[in-house]
């Protein structure tokens, strides 16, 4: 068998000014630790904690471009004072010899943020908002010519922002049931002017947004996109429009895309994979009505997805077949041979998440020799632990269970990032 520091996974990538010192990426997860929208010591020390891991790139996830942009209020928001904080963790992560990406998004008619008041969230269309109908916003407003000019110039001021903030890369979530992903799906989309009905119109507003990023922060800025493979839900985007979808966005000069799948408001666990933890969903829940209604209704709501290894595989191969800039697999990779396949299969690059939340330092791991599975079983209760004082550990290791307790004694979960003093970035 080839010693691991030999494979094609450590070999080092270029992506104009982006440089990588292998293939693998941490995924947006996201970590339940921001403070009054600001990151906290608690979010630094994740990221920082993934890069000595070995990874070639940590995505800090999720960061609204607006305020009304936020799925919830304690939600990371780019303003002016984000980015010093920001800035912290990516001196962080770049001492640890890795590089830092952050995801851009906007919730859209996705939301339970109750300083919308009872207006609501605004989305591509007119319709029901299950995510917020307990809190009083049961329904979604459809945006208006101000309201998409507003929403484009907020994601070129994020964008901005972010590389200000010291981040090697940015990356746009049009993926999951987000804003841009809402605009892409027919699911979610019922426009009857030029943004929606067909494939093009649903387009048009993505592919704006993309569009003014890019000439805002330059050609040579990494600008990664998220896009689904498929919705995972009837009347959603699939596979034959994800790969028109893939051809658009390269024809907009995205520097790379990120391969996923689901809406988190109606097949979340289509991208997981795994377990469903209603018991443990049921125990972080705040709102005493949405309690009862996970557990009258979540076993016929929730879908069960069962966890396969690489299991976006076979959709992530039509787009690979359809266009030439660089894709990152995303899916079920779980162990050094998962990479390998996903490296011969054409992907350039591959992303992982629950494993290295259970286990920091796997690729450190490998490159040392290591080859083995990954210690992590796809109970998906890491989905519910982000919910708790402190944000997102494994359940089943003990250390970090023991770890997040010590970090909310001191208060580092309410502690905004780089507030302590640390050494400059070498950067």
């Amino acid at each position: 068998m080839e010693r691991a520091v030999d494979h094609p996974i450590f070999e080092p990538l270029r992506l104009g000014r982006l440089r990588l010192r292998n293939r693998v990426i941490k995924t947006a997860t996201y970590e339940g630790m921001v403070v009054g929208g600001l990151p906290s010591e608690s979010l630094l020390r994740h990221h920082a904690e993934l890069a000595r891991g070995g990874v070639a790139m940590t995505t800090v996830a999720y960061c609204a471009v607006s305020p009304e942009g936020r799925t919830f209020a304690n939600q990371m928001v780019m303003r002016d004072d984000t980015v010093a904080p920001l800035r912290a963790i990516t001196d962080a992560v770049h001492r640890e010899g890795a590089a830092a990406m952050l995801q851009l998004g906007h919730c859209g008619a996705f939301s339970k943020n109750e300083e919308l008041g009872w207006r609501g969230p605004l989305g591509p269309s007119l319709g029901f908002n299950p995510y917020g109908a307990l809190k009083g916003m049961p329904l979604a407003r459809a945006m208006g010519e101000a309201d998409l000019e507003r929403t484009r110039a907020d994601f070129v001021r994020a964008a901005r922002c972010a590389f200000e903030a010291g981040f090697d890369a940015i990356e746009l979530h049009l993926g999951h049931g987000y804003l841009l992903s809402q605009f892409l799906s027919p699911h979610r989309n019922r426009r009857r002017d030029a943004y929606g009905g067909s494939l093009e119109n649903r387009l048009r507003f993505p592919l704006a947004v993309v569009r003014a990023v890019r000439a805002a922060v330059g050609a040579e800025a990494p600008v990664f996109a998220k896009t689904n493979l498929d919705d995972g839900v009837a009347g959603g985007l699939h596979v034959e429009e994800a790969v028109e979808v893939a051809r658009a966005l390269e024809g907009e000069g995205v520097t790379a895309l990120v391969l996923s799948g689901g809406l988190v408001s109606h097949s979340a666990f289509y991208l997981l994979r795994g377990g469903r933890p209603l018991r443990e969903m049921i125990e972080v829940e705040t709102n005493p009505l949405q309690k009862v209604a996970i557990a009258l209704f979540g076993p016929l709501l929730v879908p069960v997805a069962p966890f396969e290894p690489m299991f976006f595989l076979a959709q992530a191969r039509r787009v690979r077949a359809a266009v030439s800039l660089p894709l990152v697999y995303l899916g079920g990779a779980t162990s050094l041979a998962d990479l390998a396949r996903a490296r011969a299969e054409g992907f350039e690059m591959v992303a992982m998440g629950r494993a290295l939340l259970r286990e920091p330092e796997l690729i450190a791991r490998y490159a040392g020799g290591e080859a083995r599975e990954s210690a992590c079983r796809p109970c998906n209760r890491c989905v519910t632990e982000m919910d708790r004082p402190g944000g997102v550990v494994c359940a089943l290791a003990p250390w970090q269970l023991e770890r997040r307790a010590d970090e909310v004694r001191r208060g580092l979960h309410l502690t905004v990032a780089g507030s302590r003093a640390r050494p400059a970035s070498p950067r």
